[in-house]
């Protein structure tokens, strides 16, 4: 089962049946990866970590904390232009998340990721890529019903 969605934009309530309680969130980049780990009765999400790695090898590190954590489903930050608009970055966030799924036959789903790197870093962060991936796993869990 695939949840990742084909379209320009991204619902705002994703169909999450409620089997899926724990998620591993993912905030792609070309050269780092943030992840982390959160779930639904808490609808908390905690920073785990920045994966450093590329092409097969980012599949590789992103098997080991699957392993680790297993989660039920798996939430990717797909990244817009401000107005909505998609591009380059918005392709590649979304054919991870289809590999990703093809891969590991987990759900994945798909959040609105503008502006979570900033947001994190206006916080403070010590690991901007770790915190981004929480700031959209915290927004994916609030939109849950």
């Amino acid at each position: 089962m695939s949840a990742v969605l084909g379209s320009a934009s991204i619902p705002s309530q994703p169909v999450v049946p409620a089997h899926l309680q724990t998620f591993l969130a993912l905030d792609f980049g070309m050269k780092r990866t943030g992840f982390a780990v959160g779930n639904r009765l808490m609808r908390t999400a905690q920073p785990q970590g920045t994966l450093t790695a590329e092409g097969n090898a980012r599949f590789e590190k992103v098997a080991q904390q699957l392993k680790t954590w297993q989660p039920d489903a798996l939430v990717v930050g797909v990244p817009f232009h401000p107005d909505g608009a998609a591009h380059e970055n918005t392709v590649r966030a979304r054919r991870f998340a289809r590999q990703l799924n093809g891969r590991f036959n987990l759900p994945v789903f798909e959040v609105d990721e503008r502006y979570t790197t900033t947001e994190a870093q206006s916080y403070g962060a010590r690991d901007a890529d770790a915190a981004a991936a929480c700031i959209i796993l915290e927004q994916f869990l609030r939109s849950l019903p």
